[in-house]
């Protein structure tokens, strides 16, 4: 492998929203509009992916499927995955700028990278929309990368297509998938950069594959807390992960390992 030359990031739960619970508050919202009581593990599965299709993956789940049976007598359809969305919107623009924040150690984190001469891109299951209101929020705060892909600037064919990917490696101008990191929160962000052919770095505190805000984390046994990190570093690793770091802040001694 060549020296990374450019770093994707994803946004809620790796750089911003500490523990990604923007999105998922919104879900829960949404479908509980509809007599729906859905719980946290098919909220965050299908984590990551462009929303409507997010909304889709968790109707789908066996749980949620039934209880859309039992409720409305009937299987869902594509008219019902519209309807959800549409409350769905409403419901995460509610929230969005109390969940712009970067999480500990991003900032820190990007100051180095960027002076190591690398390039720093992101993608987003998020719409053109929803970062319109998240990206000038966290750059407030300090936090903007030099690229950033939405689903709808690849013909909405977000994760886990490795479009969003590519189209920062254009704009960038990084000649090579060679010398590229992949680094998210979610599986959708793994299966993002391995359909992309990069390496893949899983982060471990603030994402939603763990699911707990920084409290939590803060308060929790070292042996509870050890246990699920153990839990969450294994799914990362089944889903093709190269690397697993527990914070983002431990991403540039991992650029230098590399590189070295």
């Amino acid at each position: 492998m060549s020296r990374i030359k450019a770093i994707i990031l994803d946004w809620a739960g790796t750089t911003v929203d500490y523990g990604c619970f923007a999105p998922v508050n919104a879900f829960m919202a949404a479908f509980n509009d509809f007599g729906i009581k859905a719980g946290m593990e098919e909220t965050r599965a299908p984590m990551g992916m462009a929303k409507r299709a997010h909304i889709e993956k968790m109707l789908e789940h066996p749980g949620i499927a039934s209880q859309w049976q039992e409720t409305h007598g009937r299987k869902y359809d594509s008219g019902d995955v519209d309807a959800v969305y549409a409350r769905f919107e409403p419901a995460l623009f509610k929230v969005l700028t109390k969940h712009a924040d970067p999480v500990p150690g991003a900032l820190d984190a990007v100051a180095k990278i960027r002076g190591m001469g690398i390039a720093i891109g992101s993608t987003t299951g998020y719409t053109k929309a929803m970062m319109d209101v998240v990206a000038p929020a966290a750059k407030e705060k300090g936090y903007a990368p030099d690229s950033l892909v939405c689903p709808e600037d690849v013909g909405g064919k977000g994760r886990p297509y490795s479009f969003m990917l590519w189209r920062n490696l254009e704009r960038l101008g990084v000649m090579s998938i060679d010398g590229v990191l992949k680094v998210g929160d979610t599986i959708a962000d793994i299966e993002e950069g391995k359909n992309a052919g990069c390496q893949c770095v899983g982060i471990l505190k603030g994402s939603s594959l763990l699911g707990l805000s920084e409290e939590e984390v803060i308060k929790m046994s070292s042996v509870e807390l050890a246990s699920l990190l153990n839990l969450t570093k294994k799914k990362y690793l089944e889903a093709g992960a190269d690397y697993v770091i527990e914070t983002i802040g431990a991403l540039p001694a991992l650029i230098e390992t590399l590189n070295n």
